[in-house]
Order: C-alpha cells, then sequence, then structure tokens
C-alpha cells in the first residue's frame, strides 16, 4: 500500500510551505497519522513534528444540456498537511 500519492501543489500549499514549512499531500485513505509521517521522513530524508489529516468531500456538480440534466461528482480523497522540523526543507520540483 502506498501512503503518499502526490504532493498538493496550489497557491495556498506554496505559500504555507515558503512561510510556515508546511507542506500538504494526498494519501491514502486508510492511513493514519504515524504511517505518513513514516512515509514522508522515508521518502524525504527529513524529520516531521507533527502531521494534520482532513478527509476531503466530493464536490457534486449539476450541468443542464441538451440531453436533460447530468449529474456528477469528484472523487473523496485524504489531505495531509506535514510540518516539519526548524531548518528542513523538501524539493518538491527535483523529480520533474
Amino acid at each position: 500500500m502506498s501512503i503518499l500519492i502526490k504532493p498538493i501543489i496550489t497557491e495556498k500549499a506554496t505559500n504555507d510551505s515558503e512561510l510556515n514549512n508546511r507542506y500538504s499531500f494526498v494519501v491514502n485513505n486508510q492511513a493514519n497519522k504515524i504511517e505518513i509521517k513514516d512515509a514522508v521522513e522515508s521518502a524525504y530524508g527529513v524529520s516531521v513534528e507533527k502531521v494534520r489529516t482532513m478527509n476531503v468531500r466530493p464536490d457534486r456538480k449539476i450541468r443542464y444540456t441538451k440531453a436533460g440534466m447530468v449529474t456528477g461528482k469528484t472523487k473523496a480523497y485524504k489531505k495531509a498537511i506535514v510540518q516539519l522540523a526548524e531548518g528542513e526543507t523538501i524539493d518538491l520540483y527535483a523529480n520533474l
């Protein structure tokens, strides 16, 4: 089971990483905070102080088309915000 799925690279997450040394990841839905901490430490070689998790609900949309009303939704996922120790960073753009 892969714990870390992908990093979240948005304007808010990038600002949080620059100012507060916090990084956001999409993680497996069954992963707990201890598993997330171990996965980040082994993958990036940093020490983690705190892990915050949240379940992001799906967005529901309704579109009116010629064929009628079309409903849909996005997938739900789990997000983890990882606080690193002072002076440590993760270079998310190194693998591009």
